[in-house]
């Protein structure tokens, strides 16, 4: 059984930082391209960030280029999602989800459950101006 849950939201100011953790466990976490996406209310679902399966050259979602950084550890069956610079527009529900299928080729983007094959709960970042 596959169980995806994300830890690390919470209330900061804008400017600040928070790190987000998500372990994902029950699947050959390596094998698997991995993402952000997020949801505000009244806003459109939008991917944030993603890395492929193989590494390289991530994904991030314009409003967040420079401000995000996204990692994974292989070993810990664990994907980060560092936020630097933290604005009050970056406040949403974040998500972390698993690509459909393993070993996929081409970039990596994860905007919503349809990109996904398995996804958490979400965190609740709240960003205050």
């Amino acid at each position: 059984q596959v169980q995806v849950v994300e830890s690390g939201g919470g209330l900061v100011q804008a400017g600040g930082s928070l790190r987000l953790s998500c372990t994902a466990s029950g699947l050959s976490f390596e094998h698997y391209g991995m993402g952000w996406f997020r949801q505000a209310p009244g806003k459109e679902r939008e991917g944030v960030s993603c890395i492929k399966w193989s590494g390289g050259v991530p994904y991030y979602a314009d409003s967040v280029k420079g401000r995000f950084t996204i990692s994974r550890d292989n070993a810990r069956n664990t994907l980060y999602l560092q936020m630097d610079s933290l604005k009050p527009e970056d406040t949403a529900m974040y998500y972390c989800a698993v690509e459909k299928r393993a070993f996929r080729s081409g970039g990596c983007y994860i905007a919503g459950p349809a990109d996904s094959a398995y996804w958490g709960q979400g965190t609740q970042i709240t960003v205050s101006s």
